[in-house]
């Protein structure tokens, strides 16, 4: 689950053009990405794996031009990619996304006493159903255009997000459920070209890679909850990156960053991640080694 994730309705909104997104530089926003009406057919080649140098930035709410130094960029898969950049593209893979619902089936939503399971700590989220072989293929035909749409846009990797739903199911999911909905989304993702990032799910230890086949993975808190070399020891340290919250760590960011197991990129973000126009914006990052 993302321990603190900014709320996404935002970026539905957008998608559904009620709004229109400021971006801070539109030169900074690639200009050239793919028509989102052009075809792409399934890649043959490898995907491009991110630089293990270069800052890093996680944009979830909306673009904008990111600090000196940042080479790799995670943004919604609604947004653009950044030109010049490695960019990693959100996709919710597990949960509906807030003001989604409705496009999807119910009978690939999970359900408990005949009322739909909502994530606890994100009530406008349903916990998609990955119980059944069936409803996994109908789930990953579902949310292959968003897959699609990372790749006309530009990106070159995706990020599948609440993998462990399990954890929150009351039962209801197993963790080999998720494991068997993880390897269809990466195969996708892997089929266009894109790598395809773990997010958080520390439960999974070797076998994001081994069995499900990520390429890297994106944290949140590692530090925060020691446990950032359950990622590192599968992926290394350069192909982790992780986003810590002002206001949760239990350290001073000197101490984080001095931490010896931790991964090379750690950045210091608010808890909404909002662009630098807000008075709430945080933004600082670990020396890169």
């Amino acid at each position: 689950m993302s321990r603190v994730r900014m709320s996404l309705l935002c970026a539905a909104v957008l998608a559904a053009g009620l709004l229109v997104p400021t971006v801070v530089s539109a030169s900074n926003v690639s200009s050239n990405a793919p028509s989102s009406a052009m075809a792409v057919k399934a890649s043959k080649k490898k995907p491009k794996l991110p630089p293990t140098s270069g800052g890093f930035d996680y944009q979830l709410s909306q673009a904008y031009a990111p600090p000196v130094g940042v080479k790799i960029v995670a943004r919604d898969s609604t947004d653009k990619p950044l030109k010049g950049a490695y960019n990693i593209c959100y996709v919710n893979g597990f949960q509906t996304q807030p003001g989604e619902l409705k496009s999807w089936p119910k009978k690939l939503l999970l359900t408990k006493n005949g009322k739909l399971f909502r994530d606890p700590g994100w009530p406008d989220e349903v916990l998609l159903n990955t119980s059944t072989k069936s409803k996994r293929k109908a789930i990953a035909k579902k949310l292959k255009p968003a897959i699609k749409r990372c790749k006309t846009r530009g990106f070159q990797a995706v990020e599948f997000d609440n993998l462990d739903s399990w954890t929150r199911s009351s039962g209801k999911l197993k963790k080999k459920h998720n494991v068997a909905m993880a390897k269809q989304l990466v195969k996708t993702a892997h089929g266009y070209g894109l790598a395809a990032g773990q997010k958080n799910t520390a439960e999974l230890g070797e076998a994001g890679k081994k069995i499900i086949k990520f390429d890297f993975a994106v944290t949140e808190q590692c530090i925060r909850y020691r446990e950032c070399s359950a990622y590192t020891k599968v992926y290394g340290r350069s192909r982790v990156f992780d986003i810590e919250y002002a206001g949760d760590l239990d350290l001073t960011w000197a101490q984080a960053c001095a931490r010896t197991d931790r991964p090379t990129r750690v950045i210091l973000r608010d808890h909404d991640l909002t662009t630098p126009a807000s008075e709430d914006y945080v933004f600082d990052s670990c020396p890169v080694k």
